[in-house]
């Protein structure tokens, strides 16, 4: 397929994205206007020798600057700001569905309230389904780097908006977080009402996957790469259809994969797992999500089947009720038909 027609193609996908951490859609220049407006110096001294600063050896290391960009975020306004910019990216892009991490402790931990976060990013979230007709969920992550009692805490600062939030994950450094470190915060949560994910498998082993269904009871998984080196969980993902929210140019630029054609969504798809592509990061990871879909596909030769797939499963796998579901897999399937004419 030609690039530009492969492009064309993937801009007309109706998309859902369902691995995004909000503080992650972070653009340098965003960054540097509300520096600006909250009197932040930041260790850059222009936008340029910040992208510089955008390679990385492995996820620690984007950690590390991921954490310095969030500390300008002080004020409801620049949460609003932020998610917003990230919304009207992904409509330019023809996202309709979106689930989309925060992290709360990178704030409280310096802080900020938790409820000037929630409300920034809710706002905008809400201005966005009403604006833009993007329809949404809200996942709060724990981060592992932290303790379980540390977790506790958010989990109990996020009960007098529990209306707003849809389900809690588990991301920051894998290796040496074992998800079985956070049982007991899951089944609070669970006990919430909360939705169950976990980022798993990606730097960690394939341990941690196992790890993450059976400790934390998780009804998804982030990442997931590593479930390829065990049939026996590949057997039980298929089985029990439970999804993986992949993301590529992560997996490229945090070194995960040295290259995008090592990347397994071909593999995972051809044995039948609930295999789906999204962003993670993407003003660090040099794109969104069709720029996830163009690489993966250019590089692993998908064609127009694999495509649907993808974006089919990705509904799929999404937190939507069964009729808006059933309705955005329908407009996949209506407008790869339209192509064939």
């Amino acid at each position: 397929m030609e690039s530009s027609e492969l492009k064309k193609i993937i801009q007309g996908i109706p998309k859902a994205e369902l691995h995004l951490h909000i503080e992650g859609s972070f653009e340098p220049e965003l960054m540097f206007e509300i520096a600006k407006r909250n009197k932040i110096t930041l260790a850059y001294d222009s936008i340029a020798s910040l992208k510089e600063a955008y390679k990385f050896n492995n996820l620690q290391e984007f950690l590390d600057l991921y954490y310095i960009g969030a500390q300008v975020l002080l004020h409801e306004q620049d949460f609003y700001d932020l998610t917003w910019a990230y919304l009207t990216k992904i409509h330019s892009q023809n996202v309709v569905h979106v689930e989309v991490f925060f992290d709360p402790q990178t704030h409280t931990d310096r802080g900020i309230a938790f409820d000037v976060v929630i409300k920034g990013i809710y706002k905008a979230l809400e201005k966005a389904k009403a604006e833009l007709n993007i329809s949404y969920q809200l996942i709060m992550s724990y981060l592992r780097h932290l303790s379980e009692e540390e977790a506790f805490k958010t989990l109990e600062s996020s009960l007098p908006f529990k209306d707003w939030i849809d389900g809690v994950g588990l991301d920051s450094s894998e290796m040496g977080n074992p998800p079985s470190k956070f049982t007991k915060v899951f089944e609070a949560s669970a006990n919430q009402g909360y939705k169950l994910v976990a980022h798993a498998g990606e730097e960690g082993p394939v341990d941690y996957i196992w790890e993450a269904l059976d400790h934390l009871k998780v009804v998804r998984i982030d990442h997931g790469n590593r479930c390829l080196d065990d049939d026996t969980l590949v057997q039980r993902l298929i089985e029990q259809k439970i999804p993986l929210t992949l993301c590529p140019l992560s997996n490229v630029e945090l070194k995960v994969i040295q290259k995008m054609e090592e990347h397994p969504v071909l593999k995972m798809l051809d044995k039948g797992l609930l295999a789906t592509i999204h962003s993670d990061d993407p003003a660090y990871f040099g794109g969104y999500m069709n720029e996830n879909y163009y690489e993966t596909a250019k590089a692993l030769n998908l064609d127009k089947a694999h495509l649907m797939q993808l974006a089919i499963n990705a509904f799929e796998a999404s937190w939507l009720s069964s009729a808006p579901k059933e309705k955005h897999i329908n407009q996949v399937k209506e407008y790869f038909n339209s192509l064939e004419l």
